[in-house]
């Protein structure tokens, strides 16, 4: 099992990875002339339907028996 430092390292590395996935990409490369207010707009909705996965993720790391 992992020790506590590796398990925030984990979390944290799932953290990134779910945000980073979430992002709208592709309306953002393809559009460079995006007004600022709509970016903040659609980086604190993206925020907001990320926390109840990660916060799954970390019950699920402190207690692995709850996924079965």
């Amino acid at each position: 099992m992992l020790n506590k430092k590796g398990k925030i390292r984990l979390l944290i590395l799932l953290g990134v990875i779910w945000v980073v996935v979430t992002l709208p990409l592709p309306w953002v490369v393809g559009n460079p002339d995006i007004p600022e207010s709509q970016v903040f707009t659609i980086l604190g909705i993206i925020g907001i339907v990320s926390i109840p996965f990660v916060m799954l993720a970390v019950v699920w790391m402190l207690k692995p028996e709850l996924a079965t």
